[in-house]
């Protein structure tokens, strides 16, 4: 069995537990250390940093100077190190060196993010509604162009984020 797969059978055991439906995991968290859990080792300080540096440019927004709009300058690019292993750099948006090849694959792989959302709530949605009476029916549209439209045009005005 996975890792992730005892952390879920005792989220299970807590819930079956406690009766609770909706579950705080820091409570599970320490249910979880009562019953002897094993905490987790600390992370290699360099690879915390980078992380914080990662999170530190996802974080970056401009304005856009024709629009007022606000945009991510710093993207991640979806690569190999020399092990094979899957790996991400940064480019920036505003760099006239950063290749349209390299935006595309980020952009790329962020709309894929927005699909693999789609298709798992729909998934959800589906179960949902076959366990439920017909009042009970959660739908809702998949169609988000509409609403992307909506959120752009309502930030007209806006300062940036």
């Amino acid at each position: 069995m996975s890792k992730t797969e005892d952390r879920q059978r005792l989220i299970r055991q807590y819930q079956d537990e406690t009766g609770e439906a909706e579950l705080d995991m820091r409570k599970v968290v320490a249910y979880a250390i009562k019953l002897g859990w094993p905490m987790p080792k600390p992370r290699d300080p360099f690879e915390a940093l980078a992380k914080e540096f990662s999170d530190a440019a996802r974080q970056k927004y401009e304005k856009d100077k024709a629009t007022g709009r606000p945009y991510r300058v710093y993207h991640a690019v979806p690569a190999q190190d020399e092990r094979g292993q899957g790996v991400f750099f940064w480019i920036d948006i505003d760099d006239p060196a950063t290749s349209a090849k390299n935006f595309r694959k980020s952009a790329v792989m962020r709309r894929e993010q927005m699909v693999d959302d789609g298709v798992q709530l729909s998934l959800d949605l589906d179960h949902w509604n076959s366990i439920r009476p017909p009042g009970d029916y959660v739908s809702l549209p998949m169609d988000i162009a509409p609403d992307i439209e909506w959120r752009k045009n309502s930030m007209d005005g806006e300062e940036a984020a």
